[in-house]
């Protein structure tokens, strides 16, 4: 397939343009981290560079590398993109951001008051979920593939919420902590299942739903978000779809999609319910009462 892929040239495979993007937010980063940062804060701690800058690298992977052309191609691609997009790629931001930054984006005017209502768990739980359900349904899906503007707003709205969701679950501010480790386990519960309907759709559909990967004139419509237009209209007469790419018939990718999605989504919720529960253990250990070992020793 890789070979197949080099007709779309250099451009689409490897998006330098979002590459330049990538670079700007880590300069961002630094800049305000290191030359603007307001007296008295602390800079981000190695850790924090780390899970910021990996973020950073999972999000050209994601959306500039060949994995966004390949997931304009393959179902199965773009559940994969998905799953890392919005379930992994937050939480490196998250916990990659020094919490002096957090607070002064809740503090922004006129801002503060949406946020604080989306980051309430229940709300976010509802809103990320929902919308993602809803993204998957067919003919919001087409419709998000057909034009750059309604695909990137789309997207981007759904990143949100998921900002919203995991902020509930690890939380940079003490007045965004306000649920317990037992609840935040719950929680991350809560959404496996209500993320379950959306992949069980797509997982026991008997026919291929989306025009944008079974109709060619909207798979190239589709295609046209990631790859210049004049590759694009010198190929699209030898182009006829996915199968051109793979010989897995559209039904089976729609299927390996959904379970793809849903192992990746079990795989990393499994992670969050471990460092939570392991969190909470440890934390719970640390405020033991140690007055009956010093009673033992002196005795």
């Amino acid at each position: 397939m890789w070979l197949e892929l080099q007709i779309f040239g250099f451009r689409a495979l490897w998006s330098p343009l979002y590459a330049l993007f990538i670079v700007l937010l880590a300069a961002l980063f630094i800049f305000i981290t290191q030359w603007k940062r307001p007296a008295g804060e602390d800079a981000p701690t190695t850790k924090q560079q780390v899970f910021f800058y990996s973020g950073l690298v999972l999000l050209y992977i994601i959306k500039g590398s060949p994995m966004d052309l390949l997931a304009h191609i393959m179902f199965t691609a773009h559940m994969t993109q998905m799953a890392l997009y919005y379930l992994l790629f937050p939480i490196l931001i998250i916990k990659g951001i020094p919490s002096w930054i957090w607070r002064k984006l809740f503090q922004v005017k006129g801002l503060s008051w949406a946020l604080r209502l989306i980051t309430k768990p229940l709300i976010s739980l509802l809103l990320f979920n929902g919308l993602f359900s809803m993204y998957h349904m067919p003919v919001i899906f087409d419709f998000a593939k057909s034009s750059e503007i309604s695909h990137s707003v789309i997207s981007t709205v759904i990143l949100v919420t998921a900002f919203a969701m995991w902020l509930s679950v690890f939380p940079p501010l003490k007045e965004l902590d306000r649920i317990s480790p037992l609840m935040k386990i719950g929680f991350i519960f809560a959404n496996g299942v209500l993320i379950t309907p959306a992949c069980g759709l797509i997982i026991f559909a008997g026919s291929p739903l989306y025009a944008t990967y079974s109709e060619a004139g909207a798979w190239i419509q589709a295609l046209s978000l990631c790859v210049p237009t004049g590759v694009l209209s010198d190929l699209a007469s030898s182009l006829s779809g996915p199968a051109y790419f793979t010989p897995m018939p559209l039904v089976e990718d729609q299927q390996l999609g959904g379970i793809i999605m849903k192992i990746t989504q079990e795989v990393i919720f499994g992670a969050v319910i471990a460092y939570v529960f392991f969190g909470w253990f440890k934390k719970e250990g640390d405020t033991v009462d140690p007055l009956p070992n010093q009673v033992s020793t002196e005795s």
